[in-house]
């Protein structure tokens, strides 16, 4: 093992460094987090989230990236810069419409170009950081990080702290026109847009020439869960909060006239609810359901919305219609987290009932559910990076790889091949035998569900079974989240410990016989998992066994 798997491997003793896929070896290059003494008091716990910016590069002749209307917090920021901050300096104050102030400093250190390891040394280059690039944004507690992706050094090149809340989530915009591309939600229920480039290029202690929504919980005091950027769109985004509601903005609206909304008569009804004025944002509340709204994701058109709550239903609305398509119920448990394939037929969700499922947009239903973790699953991406070995010659035979992370520590990636779906195993008759024959699907399989619908848990009998190609643990700690990029996955734990994992080397080959031993910690797990994989009446074909490292 060389000497930086061997640093590495020490910040999380008894993990192997790689994991084996049919392709080759995904290898641990790196790891990030956040610094120890960075951390303030936290008010309330926060999941550590991910979010991956890819930052092109500054066209040229661009002003310094302000919002594209002006707001009393932009200027409130430029103010600070005048008056300084942090200890023994005169803070910036925000005073919401309820006469409560809430402050925001901040913490940063910016390092030098790409690739190479930063210091604190390289700040007096930062007023000339063009700030292309991919970078890593993560809160924990109530900071938020900004990490370099291509460089070695573990620590974040800047941090932002917020005084009077945690940040919780988190979404970054590469397209977006007037350099506002990152949103950041608060627990308070606050939401911020700021130019990232304009957070990299300032070596200052605050958060930088922000637009400020929702201040002081004008609109709603509800936490938000969840935030997304509309794709296609002129700057419009959704906000998912804890009461069950989803706010749409404007990023370019200001606000400043009457943003309350009516009270909700039926908590369990649907309904959509339009500002009172044009000027006002949010211009709109979806009422959605009665518990939490713990994730949002949008189709790569913008055209539809997917949202799992705590009531434990995924739903799946035409965006520009504002109308519920069809959704359907988990097997148990909230569901926690959802993402599109990037043509657009596939939704995953996962949750607490330790399942991953997969749901076909033009049948209206869930087509396949995964097992293979132990614990709740607390994130899926779609490998959009990925193809089969011969994909040029599978014609409408499309195989998509995915992945998941969930609570139990464990890295789980899958194959699916959707016309390698076997049919389901078939009821039978006391005393008789279940069949495969093609004259008796069940209802859920032949039933395309009606438009507006939402669906209960069919039995799992009914729904093709499928297994996980690779079980890696893959930290010490709970995992919250995972992103593909062109290069490597990306997981990250609860805590805010990120890991980047590099894919296999062009042409490279599986190595057999590898002598290197398997990590102890995931032992139990492993032989847990590899039970919970063996043949059941519902299935898909997959290899004929699960690798694990």
């Amino acid at each position: 093992m060389s000497s930086q798997s061997t640093a590495i491997n020490s910040q999380s003793p008894g993990l192997k460094t790689y994991f084996k896929t049919p392709e080759g070896r995904y290898k641990l290059q790196y790891e990030k987090a956040h610094p120890a003494a960075v951390l303030h008091y936290s008010h309330g716990k926060a999941v550590s989230q991910l979010t991956v910016a890819y930052l092109k590069e500054k066209p040229t002749n661009q002003p310094l990236a302000t919002p594209s209307t002006p707001s009393s917090s932009g200027v409130r920021s430029a103010a600070a810069r005048l008056l300084g901050a942090g200890n023994g300096s005169r803070a910036l104050s925000f005073v919401g419409g309820n006469g409560t102030s809430r402050t925001v400093s901040g913490s940063s250190r910016i390092g030098g170009s790409l690739g190479v390891p930063t210091g604190s040394g390289n700040s007096q280059a930062v007023a000339n950081y063009d700030g292309k690039g991919t970078y890593l944004i993560f809160n924990s507690a109530d900071t938020l990080f900004i990490s370099d992706l291509n460089s070695q050094d573990k620590d974040p090149i800047k941090s932002i702290h917020f005084s009077n809340s945690n940040p919780v989530c988190h979404a970054f915009d590469s397209d977006a026109k007037d350099g506002h591309d990152l949103l950041i939600g608060l627990h308070t229920g606050d939401v911020y847009s700021v130019s990232l480039r304009q957070q990299l290029q300032d070596p200052g202690r605050k958060l930088l020439a922000a637009q400020h929504y929702n201040k002081d919980g004008t609109t709603s005091n509800s936490k938000c869960t969840c935030i997304a950027w509309v794709p296609e769109s002129e700057g419009t985004f959704v906000v998912g909060h804890a009461d069950g509601n989803i706010y749409i903005y404007e990023k370019n609206k200001d606000g400043t006239a009457d943003s309350s909304f009516p009270a909700i008569k039926d908590q369990a009804q649907f309904t959509v609810t339009h500002a009172r004025s044009s000027k006002s944002n949010p211009i709109a509340r979806w009422h959605v359901c009665q518990g939490s709204i713990n994730s949002l994701s949008f189709s790569s058109d913008g055209a539809s919305l997917a949202a799992v709550g705590r009531d434990g239903y995924l739903r799946v609305f035409d965006f520009a219609k504002e109308q519920l398509k069809f959704g359907g119920k988990s097997y148990y448990g909230a569901l926690l987290c959802c993402t599109w394939s990037s043509d657009g037929k596939y939704i995953l969700t996962g949750g607490e009932d330790d399942l991953v499922q997969v749901w076909s947009t033009e049948d209206r239903k869930v087509v396949a559910w995964g097992e293979g973790h132990n614990s709740w699953v607390s994130g899926v991406a779609f490998d959009s990076y990925w193809s089969a070995p011969n994909s040029e010659g599978a014609g409408d035979n499309v195989m998509y790889r995915f992945g998941s992370v969930g609570q139990d520590t464990q890295l789980l990636l899958w194959d699916l091949a959707m016309d390698e779906i076997v049919v389901p195993l078939r009821c039978c008759p006391p005393g008789g035998s279940p069949t495969f024959g093609s004259g008796s699907h069940s209802a859920h399989w032949d039933n395309v569900y009606p438009v507006g619908s939402l669906q209960p848990a069919p039995s799992t009998r009914d729904v093709p079974k499928i297994s996980p190609l690779v079980a890696h643990c893959a930290h010490a700690d709970p995992l919250s989240g995972l992103m593909f990029t062109g290069e490597s996955i990306v997981t990250i734990s609860r805590e805010g410990h990120i890991k980047i994992w590099t894919r296999p080397e062009h042409g490279e080959s599986n190595p057999s016989g590898s002598s290197e031993a398997s990590a102890t910690a995931c032992g139990a797990r492993d032989r847990h998992a590899a039970a919970s994989t063996k043949t059941s009446g519902s299935s898909l074909k997959q290899p004929s066994s699960v690798l694990f490292s």
